[in-house]
């Protein structure tokens, strides 16, 4: 390994097997992003930092070996993707769902699962549309503000379950915004990646007014 490489290591602190699945998915998404738009091309410079470590981050904000884990919107696959390809952590879910609609990418997550031999499960579907998952655990990163994702929570995380949400210079403005029509728990941690970005845990989540049966 280069020092580059041991220095990025170091920093993930993941196994080698670990290490070895993400720079496969690395090299994979700088080829495809010629021909699909994956992430931004300003930031495959800092791709490791953005992106890769960005996502371990979220892994390791969310409940340990969660049973059932659900990415929706994973486009390129922050972080769902990278949360599949830590299957060998040992805080790891026992098994990832990716939901995207848009074929392209669903064709790279595949392609990223197939080179590295890891199993998840991709959904080809529109998250308003795909069947209700009974998530042990929610994620999505920038896909939309936090009422929308409420809305998706209700659809597919389990009424015990954990969203874990990360969000930019925003997020207090989010925040207030959803907490006269939501019900929930929170809990806010500070990212490792960006001095003004958090990771929001929430749980607890219901639409002020209903009523559990």
């Amino acid at each position: 390994m280069t020092d580059c490489s041991v220095s990025i290591l170091n920093k993930l602190d993941v196994s080698r097997e670990t290490f070895e699945r993400l720079e496969i998915l690395a090299e994979l998404l700088v080829k495809w992003n010629l021909r699909i738009n994956l992430v931004s091309k300003s930031t495959l410079d800092a791709l490791w930092e953005r992106h890769i470590l960005d996502s371990v981050q979220v892994l390791r904000c969310a409940p340990s070996r969660a049973n059932h884990w659900v990415d929706i919107g994973s486009g390129g696959g922050f972080p769902g993707l990278v949360v599949a390809l830590m299957n060998a952590e040992r805080e790891a879910p026992e098994s990832v769902t990716l939901i995207e609609s848009d074929q392209r990418k669903c064709a790279f997550l595949r392609t990223v699962l197939r080179e590295t031999g890891v199993e998840a499960q991709i959904l080809t579907e529109r998250i308003e549309k795909a069947p209700a998952q009974n998530a042990d655990v929610l994620s999505a990163r920038a896909l939309a503000d936090l009422g929308l994702l409420f809305e998706f929570s209700e659809r597919h995380l389990h009424r015990n379950g954990t969203a874990v949400f990360p969000k930019g210079a925003n997020w207090e403005k989010e925040l207030k915004s959803v907490q006269e029509l939501w019900s929930f728990d929170y809990e806010v941690v500070k990212s490792i990646t960006d001095s003004q970005a958090v990771i929001l845990k929430v749980g607890e989540l219901k639409r002020v007014g209903s009523h559990t049966p």
